[in-house]
């Protein structure tokens, strides 16, 4: 530092706050005054003599020991030191999460001290006064959220820097020139960082992966995954080790199992599945009830406990279904073949069968080992179709082949009955207190090289809920059977939703005209179930599925069992899905051990591994909604020049978010370019407010819009504002 940066004598007036923040940096080592005066690099007596004075006082008030004569060290434990989680703002301070105050703690910029978006860190806190909002500084980095990082490198004569798109990263990362790598100038790489000296603005980083140029398809995929730390590919050892699984179905293997080959079985899956994890079994019993077997791939039988198969399987923990692709759990020998519940072949099966009266109550279950074989593949319009007809004829139009065709008439007859029985099924959960999120789903049309070329949207129907209800059936009864042994298991847990969120909610949504009620928890379902009934089909609907989705608690997986507010069940897991999840091979594994005879298993080390379950989760789920944003982007980028009409689906101090109505894209107007008034935020009406017209912006307000700018590397959209839609 320069002498002129050095902190001048006259101004010494207190150094109690660095001096903490000396030793607390240093928690296990003794400085002396003139150590510390070193390090805060002052050399002037009158700071000197302040530093010894400060050390006194502070050892006096009992926050550092003096540990030798003229020694002095950090206090073990202090009442102002906090460990929790930095939250970057896009504007470069944070808020320090910590289960330990009511509110978040603000960091400002200059007390981040090389903190990131998510590191785990301890935090000195002050300005604890009443009625003022706390605020404090990092005194260390305990642990590094993640280091590597996605972004366009700018390379010059003996250096490089790399910026990231993400708006919670503040900083470039420092690439020393040996360290570049095979990365050319402009192309979006993977940096690693490795250090951050003290005193250097920015982290000095390595390149470790060139991932193309920007804007090209495949590399901004490609950039998606890598940013979330995601794979792409399958290591070499796990392809080879798949494919040298015996995937055929053996006679000594049935003979262990129920064997259901002769019982009516079929799948119903999307149309562009790949992989069927699921089949229904329909039998009608002679007392006039019903057999119906849920049939769930028996992944567990090929991916065995401590193979490197089941090592990669755990680590990625879900498959990732990006906007053009799935990157799979699991080999495509697994996931598309050996354990996919192809039509007319045998398969081997972990099942839930249940006996079920007319009115769809369970009157007998079976949980175990089975063999099928199944008898059709359906798609949901096919199926939708039969049950909006009751009739055999499929259209061409909806057909797999393409078509005009006719079902066999006793699966029509087992989908129709299955129709009705789900239907009660689902009436009597919406009555005990479930929630419908029914959202519309955006899809694409993409070409042969991936590019969009329409957009259209996905809404479940009826064909959809009968799989659901079944499904949801063997998770639930799956639960309750390990739960009521009281013996440890992996559930899905969904906590009831955050009062203060929903009372932001009902902020918003009273500005349309819908309500809560906040009377008791069955009530507030029952008003949040009436509320996105209401706004089906209305322009607001997007925006209010959107934020009612927001103000729930997370689901994830624990072996605490709490219920599942959503379902309304007091015991749920997955169990469905052991393609794809690897915590519903967990449940197979456990289940298939109870069944055995076993003792109850570790909550400890299964808690982790529902920990690690939901991390990789919410990993995927953004790396979904990334794809689904850079799609929408290069969609709107052919579109220009277009006039769009939009819904405003959120209000901000320097613009507003403008949601299309025909495509669901979402893009911002700033503030300053709406021109016909000088508009200010008003943030207890959502709206903004034109100073000399008076005039009002505000959330649900329908707009016109015209593209501006579409970032690809960004996934942002602005628009244009044109003008209120006056009908």
């Amino acid at each position: 530092m320069s002498k002129k940066n050095k902190i001048p004598g006259q101004q010494a007036k207190d150094f109690t706050h660095k001096i903490e923040k000396v030793l607390s940096r240093n928690a296990n080592k003794a400085f002396s005054y003139k150590q510390i005066a070193a390090i805060l690099e002052v050399d002037d007596t009158k700071s000197r003599n302040q530093i010894i004075k400060d050390l006194k006082l502070l050892a006096a008030q009992k926050k550092i020991i003096e540990s030798e004569p003229g020694k002095y060290l950090i206090k073990a434990v202090s009442q102002d030191y906090y460990e929790g989680t930095i939250d970057m703002t896009s504007r470069k301070t944070a808020f320090f999460i910590c289960p330990e105050f009511e509110e978040d703690v603000f960091i400002p910029t200059q007390n981040l001290n090389h903190a990131l978006d998510k590191d785990k860190v301890k935090v000195y806190v002050y300005n604890r006064r009443k009625g003022k909002r706390p605020e404090g500084e990092v005194v260390e980095i305990v642990e590094r959220h993640k280091t590597d990082f996605v972004g366009v490198i700018d390379i010059q004569k003996n250096f490089a820097f790399v910026s990231t798109a993400n708006p919670k990263m503040y900083t470039d990362i420092f690439i020393p020139k040996d360290k570049i790598g095979e990365a050319q100038n402009g192309d979006v790489v993977l940096v690693a960082i490795e250090d951050w000296p003290k005193r250097a603005d920015s982290p000095f980083g390595v390149v470790t992966k060139v991932l193309g140029r920007p804007g090209e398809h495949d590399t901004e995929i490609h950039a998606i995954l890598a940013e979330y730390g995601l794979p792409y590919d399958f290591p070499v050892d796990v392809e080879v080790y798949a494919q040298k699984l015996d995937t055929s179905i053996q006679q000594a293997e049935i003979e262990k199992r129920r064997d259901m080959r002769k019982t009516l079985t079929f799948t119903i899956d999307p149309k562009d599945a790949k992989d069927f994890d699921d089949a229904l079994s329909f039998e009608k019993l002679p007392n006039g009830n019903y057999e119906i077997g849920i049939h769930i791939a028996d992944v567990s039988h090929y991916v065995q406990e401590g193979t490197i198969l089941d090592e990669e399987a755990y680590n990625r923990a879900t498959s990732v279904y990006l906007v053009d692709r799935v990157v799979p759990m699991l080999p495509e020998v697994l996931s598309n073949f050996a354990c996919s519940l192809r039509p007319h072949e045998e398969k081997y099966t972990f099942s839930a069968i249940f006996e079920l009266d007319v009115k769809a109550n369970v009157l007998n279950s079976w949980f175990g080992r089975t063999v099928i074989y199944s008898d059709q593949r359906f798609a949901y319009e096919e199926a939708q179709k039969i049950i909006e007809t009751k009739k055999d004829e499929i259209p061409a139009e909806v057909s797999l082949t393409g078509q005009a065709c006719k079902a066999p008439k006793e699966i029509v007859d087992a989908i129709l009955k299955m129709d009705e029985l789900a239907k009660i099924m689902r009436r009597k959960r919406l009555s005990d207190g479930a929630i419908s999120f029914d959202k519309v789903e955006v899809k694409f049309n993409l070409d042969e090289d991936g590019e969009p070329t329409g957009v259209y949207f996905k809404e479940a129907k009826d064909s959809n809920h009968l799989i659901e209800e079944f499904m949801l059936l063997a998770n639930k009864k799956v639960a309750e059977f390990i739960g009521k042994q009281k013996k440890t298991f992996v559930y899905r847990i969904h906590d009831e939703p955050n009062e203060d969120k929903l009372i932001g909610l009902q902020g918003v949504i009273s500005k349309f005209g819908y309500s809560i009620d906040f009377r008791d928890k069955k009530k507030i379902s029952q008003s949040i179930n009436k509320l996105l009934h209401d706004v089906q089909g209305k322009k607001e609907q997007n925006m209010v599925d959107t934020l009612a989705i927001r103000s729930m608690s997370k689901a994830k997986y624990s072996v605490h069992n709490i219920g599942h507010y959503g379902l309304a069940f007091d015991y749920y897991s997955h169990f469905t899905s052991p393609i794809r999840r690897y915590p519903d091979v967990m449940a197979h594994r456990l289940l298939q051990y109870y069944l055995d005879g076993g003792k109850s298993v570790s909550e400890e080390i299964y808690e982790e591994k529902c920990k690690h379950s939901s991390d990789m989760e919410n990993l995927a789920t953004n790396a979904e909604r990334d794809s689904v944003k850079y799609m929408q982007v290069k969609y709107m980028q052919d579109h220009k020049d277009e006039e769009f009409l939009g819904v405003i689906s959120g209000v901000t101090e320097w613009g507003i978010y403008v949601e299309i109505l025909s495509n669901k894209c979402e893009g911002m107007c700033r503030i300053r370019e709406i021109k016909d008034d000088y508009y200010t935020f008003d943030e207890k009406q959502y709206a903004l407010v034109g100073q000399v017209t008076k005039n009002t912006i505000q959330l649900g307000d329908e707009v016109w819009v015209k593209v501006k700018n579409a970032d690809l590397v960004k996934k942002q959209l602005d628009f244009t504002f044109l003008r209120k839609n006056e009908n």
